[in-house]
């Protein structure tokens, strides 16, 4: 997620970050370098050029370059002033109606459907809504179709009207259906349309103003940068919309969109779309893409993942396991596919300080743990149960039946063995403590 703009932003502001001799000149001659580095990314001329002036400006009037740490304090500043530029808060989503009607809206192909399933499958899972789908996109079949299989997959109704190809219709009579049948939100997805054609414009205009939904969210595809600002702000000035959703964060985004877009139509954004799958969807917190951007990590969403699959009960059934030394290969393949419910690979890795920048060559496959999956499956319930029954001749059967080599049958028990010991020392006072402060945050 904006490898190339971090990239370039740690580049610029390298001599800071030591600690050697600092001055006005090169503080100006960094800025350049940021501002450079933000254009690059695609960030609006005029958004790019007020952002470097402003930590110019707070840089001086800091006396950065008479404290003990300016390169310290000197990334502080753009990270503040990053941060503010994306919106500053966390923005929540309006859920007051009864139902609440959210009405997406945006170009074509920019993941507006599938993105509507993964809200309706996100107010589901963690607000424990009743949504209702609403195919409106009257004009392309695949896009009914698409929205239908969608809710099948998550388990959410959708409403549709066979032959009918009024949208006002469909979407008012979708809202009194909801009333009827309990849904508390109503997620009205329309057809992809371009700001220039006029007529599709007034229709999603109309919409809008016979349904009166409490969020109108504008979904734009994070990969087209510029282009997404300029359209945005050409939907809000008809719709009037109350935030955005960036689509496609996990391809190679340069990362304009996410940074313009704010300042350009003064709407925050509130939801990012990760990858593929229903789940890969987020909240967008305005200081963690900062610190992301920055590459200082993104511990908190890491840990906020963690605690989704975290379960109490199983918990205290494998702290019980590690302190009887019973933990098995049984119990490790539990915990790999907790953490596969997490996200990807990739994106996990960049909410780690420093993980992200050192990993940025390496290709980090979602089927990591493929091969590790293939050498536990492979095992008798005893092996897995008992790795210590594991011997030679076990080892070469494990490896022709996973398709695997004995040396990589041998790397995972040894691996597997390191975490056991590291796992049963954490059984200890500061382990515990840790546990504790960790529950606390819960």
């Amino acid at each position: 997620m904006f490898n190339n703009l971090s990239d370039k932003l740690d580049k610029a502001l390298h001599v800071l970050k030591g600690h050697g001799s600092i001055t006005e000149v090169n503080v100006a001659e960094t800025l350049k370098e940021v501002r450079r580095a933000l254009l690059d990314a695609d960030v609006n001329f005029k958004t790019a050029k007020e952002f470097t002036n402003r930590v110019k400006e707070k840089a001086l009037g800091q006396d950065v370059l008479t404290t003990l740490q300016p390169g310290q304090l000197m990334v502080k500043i753009v990270k503040d002033e990053l941060t503010e530029l994306m919106g500053g808060e966390t923005a929540g989503i309006n859920l007051k109606g009864s139902p609440s009607v959210i009405l997406m809206s945006g170009l074509q192909g920019s993941g507006k459907t599938t993105f509507s399933g993964k809200l309706a499958n996100f107010l589901k899972t963690k607000k424990t809504k009743k949504p209702l789908l609403v195919a409106c996109d009257v004009y392309r079949p695949a896009a009914i179709n698409q929205l239908h299989v969608v809710g099948e997959q998550i388990g959410v109704e959708v409403y549709s009207e066979e032959g009918n190809m009024d949208p006002v219709a469909i979407a008012t009579n979708a809202i009194a259906h909801a009333k009827q049948n309990g849904h508390n939100v109503v997620i009205v997805d329309t057809a992809g349309r371009l700001a220039v054609d006029e007529a599709m414009m007034t229709e999603i205009a109309n919409v809008h103003a016979a349904i009166t939904p409490d969020e109108t969210l504008f979904v734009v595809d994070s990969m087209t940068g510029q282009d997404a600002v300029n359209t945005a702000k050409a939907f809000n000035d008809r719709l009037n919309f109350e935030g955005v959703v960036l689509t496609k964060l996990d391809g190679d985004t340069r990362g304009g969109a996410a940074i313009s877009i704010k300042s350009v139509v003064n709407k925050p954004i509130k939801f990012i779309g990760t990858g593929e799958k229903m789940d890969a969807i987020d909240v967008f917190h305005p200081a963690r893409m900062a610190d992301r951007i920055l590459g200082m990590g993104d511990v908190v969403s890491l840990v906020e993942r963690a605690q989704e699959q975290f379960d109490e009960e199983e918990a205290r059934k494998l702290q019980k396991k590690i302190a009887k030394n019973q933990f098995g290969f049984d119990d490790f393949i539990k915990q790999i596919q907790q953490v596969k419910k997490m996200g990807s690979m990739k994106d996990l890795i960049g909410m780690i300080p420093g993980a992200g920048k050192a990993l940025k060559d390496v290709d980090i496959d979602d089927d990591a743990f493929k091969g590790i999956e293939a050498i536990i499956h492979s095992m008798t319930p005893e092996e897995r149960s008992t790795p210590a029954v594991i011997n030679g001749s076990r080892k070469k059967r494990i490896a022709k039946g996973s398709g695997t080599s004995v040396q990589e049958v041998n790397q995972l028990l040894k691996q597997f063995n390191q975490m056991s010991k590291m796992m049963k020392m954490m059984q200890g006072g500061g382990g515990r403590k840790m546990m504790q402060a960790m529950g606390k945050m819960r």
